[in-house]
């Protein structure tokens, strides 16, 4: 949780400021707000750091998604290609918008593999949710180009991968939209929020709009703005967007000492053979929010779950019992287990949720491992870390030889 490591007297300034005026609302009130504009604030150190051209924050990272889907007119009946290896968020936003989604297996970037996205397009394919996963980016060049080729709508899930780029250009500017989440547990957090970001001046408009009822922000006087569209309520309070302006001022120190943390815990593992690595497109882009890695088979890699555990090694985790990240434990998608009727129980979806297999996305998920990097570890704590990593691996992958 590199964000919420760092939380502290500039959170505290930014937040004051909006308590000192009473002004908790986003929009409006400019006169009692005296020149503080968090949100507003927020929206342009993004765009500026991202190099897109808008950016919107919204109420959380299942917002963004969801908002990219609306602005982008995706809805009842299309069909959205997604990973089955991504947070639970990303499906719900294309449930939610009335859209189908249709698994395609990951390859060792974690991502969407881009010769099976391309296998699975049909006339009724729409868009492609291209999640970054852990940090680090898919093959997105070769996906991009597959979705340009068949005019197919890009959004990229960049919700664990702020500041993570390939070839010097910020993953969530490659496709139409990127959302980002702002949550407790991403690189820098709001408590909770989300943005999207895009280079399209008419999607940024649709998003501001969809994202509260409608209004289209035009005046001084709320009550009497206009309401070209319907929308609903994803807007994020200024009192989250200060929170979030502190930390995003802070994404420089995040990234540089997750990459040296990083890259320390890395040459510890790469001393075993039988340890292999996540595949990078591009090494020098990747956020370093995670160490993930592969071993032989799922019974090392449960043995090196566990013997990390016993051996005091924290933020470890095994994606392939994950309730929340993996799709063989969706039991609530798999069930369509929903509190009202939507379109994905009444419509022919593109795969029979109960049974899709993956049995090559299950091969990677079995011998995959990751490694949670902090940003506040102390030269002494990251030594002793490593440490307690060579004596759990030393001992798991002995095994396999007697």
């Amino acid at each position: 949780m590199p964000g919420a490591e760092l939380i502290g007297a500039e959170e505290r300034k930014e937040i004051n400021d909006v308590l000192e005026t009473g002004i908790l609302f986003r929009y409006n009130h400019e006169q009692q707000r005296k020149g503080h504009w968090k949100a507003k604030t927020f929206e342009e150190e993004l765009a500026k750091f991202t190099g897109a051209r808008y950016a919107l924050m919204c109420s959380s990272g299942t917002t963004a998604v969801a908002l990219c889907m609306a602005a982008c007119g995706i809805g009842y009946g299309d069909e959205v290609i997604v990973p089955p290896f991504t947070y639970i968020a990303t499906i719900e936003g294309v449930l939610l918008a009335g859209a189908l989604p249709k698994f395609v297996d990951i390859d060792e970037t974690l991502c969407l593999n881009p010769e099976a996205l391309q296998a699975a397009i049909t006339p009724r394919t729409k868009a492609v949710v291209l999640v970054h996963m852990c940090g680090a980016m898919a093959q997105v060049d070769k996906i991009a180009q597959i979705c340009q080729r068949h005019n197919l709508i890009l959004i990229e899930d960049t919700a664990q991968a702020l500041g993570a780029s390939f070839k010097g250009k910020m993953l969530g500017t490659f496709g139409k939209m990127g959302a980002f989440s702002f949550d407790f547990f991403k690189i820098i957090t709001a408590g909770e929020g989300g943005a999207i970001i895009t280079d399209d001046q008419q999607l940024y408009l649709n998003a501001e709009m969809f994202s509260d009822h409608g209004h289209d922000h035009i005046g001084d006087n709320r009550g009497m703005e206009g309401h070209p569209v319907l929308g609903t309520n994803f807007r994020i309070s200024e009192l989250h967007a200060a929170v979030g302006l502190a930390q995003l001022r802070k994404i420089d120190y995040i990234l540089t000492q997750q990459r040296k943390h990083k890259k320390k815990l890395k040459e510890t593992l790469a001393q075993f053979p039988e340890i292999t690595f996540r595949y990078l497109p591009d090494p020098e882009g990747d956020s370093a929010t995670f160490l993930s890695f592969f071993l032989p088979n799922e019974e090392i890699a449960r043995r090196t779950v566990k013997a990390l555990a016993e051996n005091g090694v924290s933020g470890v985790q095994y994606w392939y019992d994950n309730h929340f990240h993996y799709i063989r434990n969706w039991e609530h998608l798999r069930g369509m287990k929903t509190l009202f009727k939507i379109p994905a129980q009444v419509l022919p979806c593109p795969q029979d949720y109960a049974t899709v297999a993956f049995p090559a996305s299950d091969a990677i998920m079995q011998r995959l491992t990751s490694l949670l990097i902090r940003v506040t570890w102390t030269e002494e704590e990251l030594e002793a870390l490593c440490q307690k990593i060579t004596k759990a691996l030393s001992k798991v992958l002995a095994k396999q030889f007697v």
